[in-house]
């Protein structure tokens, strides 16, 4: 089975040959940020695992989200739809988040288990659900905690 990075260079092939420029840039521009992790990891590409690309690809998928909420509220709405498009392929080759379901059962077992009882738990309950659902949005899991942690 081909590595995400393999994949992702594959379909920046393709979008090269289509003629899409749009597509080929955002995907030069993942391609770069990956070759950077890598770097900083001091792990050849090659070797640089699918976990260290999802990473990447979720930072620049929470940039861009950031980035078209900053947009709207400033009036720009060319530049958000930009920035919406450019999530949108990035956020293709993530895996599929789990719904709300599977957070609260991962937060009610994380409380469980570190014996969290108040919000100032927060931390611990957060690290420990983040390890086991690493495609969960961050915000979404903090404020199922929230929910079932007391104040």
């Amino acid at each position: 089975m081909p590595s995400l990075v393999g994949i992702i260079n594959e379909d920046m092939k393709q979008s090269m040959r289509s003629g899409d420029a749009f597509r080929r840039d955002t995907l030069r521009f993942l391609t770069s940020a990956i070759k950077n992790a890598a770097l900083e990891k001091r792990v050849p590409l090659s070797e640089f695992p699918d976990e260290g690309v999802f990473a990447v690809l979720r930072r620049g998928v929470k940039q861009r989200e950031d980035s078209i909420e900053q947009y709207r509220t400033g009036g720009r709405p060319e530049l958000a739809e930009k920035e919406s498009r450019e999530r949108d392929i990035l956020a293709a080759y993530l895996p599929a988040a789990p719904d709300a379901s599977a957070i609260r059962l991962a937060v009610e077992e994380a409380i469980a288990k570190t014996g969290a009882t108040s919000r100032k738990d927060m931390g611990k309950v957060m690290s420990m659900v983040m390890k086991t659902l690493a495609n969960a949005s961050g915000d979404e899991v903090r404020r199922m905690a929230e929910t079932l942690l007391e104040p």
